[in-house]
């Protein structure tokens, strides 16, 4: 047996393939951007034969439907989920024959209603757990997805379902989905993996006293979630469009291009901060091309708006195409072809401010953990998230801050579709202010 975590960075999640050690494979909550699965059984020579997801609301759509369409592989999932598409519909309890090991579905809600952990036995003997949204390393998966009247209840069936995992043997694996970068409610951190006697020694969430406490403590971790989460669990109930193809990027000329804007689409450019700062389609939302892509992609850019994109030579279409897909944004109609050297109308730039050359009001976009944990002390703030739907707030302000100057450059092309002008974007983040400045940083609001 060999088990093959492939981690997605961006989204901050593992998938998992299984080797059973008879040429047939496992896939534990494959993504829909199949690439690194495939690549890794293809050098093990693996068949794909089973594909198991743990839950519908994953932080990405599932590839378990592809995966039974292309691989005859065949879907395990929670028959509480109502899927509209063939699969093996399991309950709590239920087991399933890997030839020599033995996947048994242990209902545990909390995360979602339908929410399954997938047990594997080596005759009778726990090897390890695949706890998708329940039990993660450091913490538990949040609860608050399915709605507000919903927290508290799920928060109460998620401690009940940690309870029960951590009764499991200390030695059992743990291997969660949900992992560092996740806004599932995971904590920073390298591990990805864990053992259920690890977890127990470390994790808070797993030394109060009582479910109320348990709720209490979870709920008050919990941040912003991206936009896109709330269409994820329908589109994999329903499953997936088949893709029979790989993706394109059809190029555009400028002129088409006008005719878009014009008709409602939207210019994401992805390209490096200082080229966007350079000059950029007026109107343009800039999310550079970099692990989190796709993260704000679906939080910033509504699913059904047509997207035009403009990249760099050097940046492959595949990384843009996939991490949209992945996320459920399938209306990418093109890109500028050329790039921006082929654009013959009008361009807006946006300043590059140096952190020891600050000249106006300071606005940053972090998310609150990070603004609290150290800010410039006459910052204001506001998540990134929230822009679109507020960019008032940003009024008396004239430069962004983030971390390190994409998210920042992201709200700036935000703040000029809404009418800004004059905007600076700082290069770098508040550790690079502090130490060109010698001033300290404040914590806390």
């Amino acid at each position: 047996m060999e088990l093959v975590p492939l981690i997605d960075e961006g989204l901050g999640n593992s998938a998992y393939l299984l080797d059973v050690g008879d040429g047939r494979a496992l896939a534990v909550d494959a993504p829909r951007d199949l690439r690194a699965l495939r690549a890794a059984a293809e050098r093990r020579g693996l068949t794909i034969a089973w594909a198991a997801d743990t839950h519908l609301h994953a932080d990405f759509l599932s590839g378990a439907v592809q995966l039974a369409t292309t691989d005859g592989a065949q879907i395990l999932a929670s028959a509480a989920g109502a899927r509209a598409f063939d699969h093996r519909g399991l309950g709590d309890g239920d087991e399933i024959d890997l030839g020599g090991l033995t996947l048994r579905a242990l209902a545990t809600p909390g995360h979602t209603d339908e929410h399954l952990s997938f047990l594997l036995l080596d005759g009778t003997a726990p090897v390890g757990v695949f706890t998708g949204g329940s039990l993660i390393v450091g913490s538990a998966a949040r609860t608050d997805l399915l709605g507000d009247d919903r927290t508290v209840e799920l928060a109460h069936a998620q401690y009940a379902s940690l309870r029960r995992l951590t009764a499991l043997p200390d030695h059992t694996r743990v291997w969660p989905t949900h992992g560092a970068g996740s806004f599932c409610s995971a904590p920073p951190g390298l591990a990805r993996t864990s053992t259920i006697g690890t977890e127990k020694a470390g994790n808070p969430l797993l030394s109060v006293p009582d479910a109320d406490t348990f709720a209490k403590q979870l709920l008050a971790s919990l941040g912003s979630y991206p936009a896109y989460f709330r269409w994820l669990a329908e589109i994999n109930r329903q499953g997936p469009a088949v893709l029979g193809t790989p993706p394109r990027l059809p190029g555009l000329t400028a002129g088409q291009i006008q005719r878009m804007l014009t008709d409602g689409a939207i210019v994401v450019d992805v390209r490096p901060v200082a080229d966007v700062g350079a000059g950029h389609i007026p109107g343009a939302v800039a999310i550079p091309l970099r692990a989190q892509f796709a993260t704000w992609l679906g939080w910033l850019v509504d699913r059904d708006t047509p997207v035009v994109i403009v990249r760099n030579a050097d940046q492959d279409p595949a990384d843009i195409l996939w991490p949209a897909l992945n996320i459920g944004v399938e209306h990418i109609a093109g890109e500028l072809a050329g790039g921006m050297a082929a654009w013959n109308g009008p361009v807006t730039t946006t300043r590059l401010v140096p952190p020891d050359r600050i000249d106006g009001p300071v606005l940053d976009i972090r998310q609150d953990n990070e603004y609290t944990a150290g800010h410039l002390p006459a910052a204001t703030h506001i998540e990134l998230g929230n822009l679109p739907t507020d960019p008032a707030a940003a009024a008396g302000t004239s430069i962004l801050m983030c971390g390190h100057g994409e998210r920042a450059m992201t709200a700036a092309t935000l703040l000029e579709r809404a009418g800004r002008q004059d905007l600076g974007v700082l290069v770098g983040g508040p550790a690079d202010w502090a130490a060109a400045t010698g001033n300290p940083l404040r914590e806390g609001q």
